[in-house]
């Protein structure tokens, strides 16, 4: 048996192939009758660690309302780096997100579009996040639910609210404005989305971007009863201890999220309490919990992750192109909620479009770098053509022809 981190962030299904300090299991493809490789080497790497490994196809069975055998490409794992960290709990991944996302190329058809095309279920999978921060409480168990093809209403309390995906590579959404503690940020809407803002299961904190990022601390910091805080603490290298029979919530303000609507002319918001992104990380002695700050900045995307996915039920509907969001019943500590959904607001005050048009996503930069390697290795031809010509041939040089060869040397390289 093995753990599998389920990240819809990605989009390759792989598993460790070989032994490793930091897992405690890992498939042996060589013992399986069922396991066939592709000998096809893949490279992925996250915004933390990466992994190298080989491509195969295996036969597998859903343990729960999806019967049947079904062929999936498979990664093993047989090199990684700052992947498998000591203390995790998986064995590997499962990329849920589209194929565009797919190594060593979008041809390699992801687990979720091999189950929809063989078992012909709908195109649509949900995700009910109860994180090791949070006490199990009510109907919610540690670790929450994976439904492929559908929703479960026991998962989630009142209505869902859809937001469009702006681009099928990532689960690209596009965010509206920010509130801490019900006060505006007032950036510019374009700030939320530079250069994406995504919904990933697999990245653990609500990243943002560095402006945004400053805004929020900043706001946090005046709306908090906390007159001296160690900058160290919003920076992720510090955690925060108060006595146990404290509740620092109560210090801290709501951060709302507003997402555009379907409709796009309203928008609705995601609201977390501060038990979602003040975390419980550890206790010292009998009188000390100590806490760490579950935002922290990114230099590529605003991330909406775990602090966040942990209050919501999220409904991954790629037969219409959106994500849902409904208050999961799992979010709760001391048996009050710690997520809140409310709407329709209008978006009168917002741009009509909050998301550049203009965008470098990743399968354009590889179609972009073959296309200038393809022409590289034209020129090295013509060049080694022009080498081999018998000198007979060659143009001979009068006195103002003198070539400075140093200012036709290549002087940036693609890596």
């Amino acid at each position: 048996q093995l753990n599998i981190l389920v990240d819809t962030g990605s989009s390759n299904f792989a598993v460790a192939g070989v032994p490793d300090p930091d897992v405690t299991s890992y498939f042996n493809a060589e013992l399986s009758s069922t396991y066939k490789p592709q000998g096809i080497d893949v490279t992925v790497k996250y915004s933390q660690g990466s992994w190298t490994g080989v491509l195969g196809t295996d036969v597998i069975t859903i343990p729960k309302g999806i019967y049947g055998s079904y062929t999936i490409n498979i990664a093993t794992i047989l090199e990684s780096e700052n992947f498998f960290l000591p203390g995790v709990k998986w064995h590997g991944i499962l990329g849920l997100a589209y194929d565009a996302l797919a190594k060593p190329s979008s041809s390699v058809e992801t687990f979720f579009d091999s189950l929809v095309r063989q078992a012909k279920i709908p195109n649509i999978f949900s995700l009910q996040m109860c994180g090791a921060g949070l006490p199990v409480s009510g109907s919610g168990t540690n670790g929450g639910s994976l439904v492929l093809g559908g929703i479960e209403p026991s998962l989630y309390k009142g209505d869902i609210w859809y937001t469009p995906v702006k681009e099928e590579w990532y689960y690209q959404v596009e965010i509206l404005r920010l509130e801490v503690g019900g006060q505006n940020l007032e950036l510019d809407c374009r700030e939320y989305n530079a250069d994406k803002a995504i919904v990933d299961s697999g990245t653990t904190l609500l990243r943002l971007p560095q402006k945004v990022f400053t805004a929020v601390v900043q706001a946090i910091a005046r709306a908090s009863l906390i007159q001296e805080f160690s900058s160290d603490f919003w920076t992720g290298s510090q955690l925060a201890c108060w006595d146990k029979t404290e509740r620092p919530w109560s210090l801290f303000p709501k951060l709302s999220i507003y997402l555009r609507d379907e409709n796009s002319s309203r928008s609705f918001r995601i609201s977390i309490l501060p038990q979602l992104y003040i975390q419980p990380i550890l206790g010292i002695g009998e009188n000390l919990q100590c806490y760490r700050f579950g935002i922290s900045s990114s230099t590529n995307a605003l991330v909406i992750g775990a602090t966040v996915m942990e209050g919501f039920y999220v409904i991954f509907d790629r037969a219409q192109r959106r994500v849902g969001f409904a208050v999961s019943p799992c979010a709760e500590v001391d048996g009050s909620p710690v997520s809140e959904i409310e709407g329709p607001f209008t978006t009168a005050d917002v741009a009509s479009n909050c998301v550049s048009s203009v965008s470098f996503h990743e399968p354009v930069l590889w179609i972009a770098s073959y296309a200038l390697m393809s022409l590289c290795g034209i020129i090295l031809l013509v060049l080694i053509i022009l080498l081999l010509i018998p000198p007979r041939c060659q143009h001979r040089y009068t006195d103002n022809d003198v070539v400075n060869d140093e200012s036709s040397l290549v002087r940036h390289r693609w890596k």
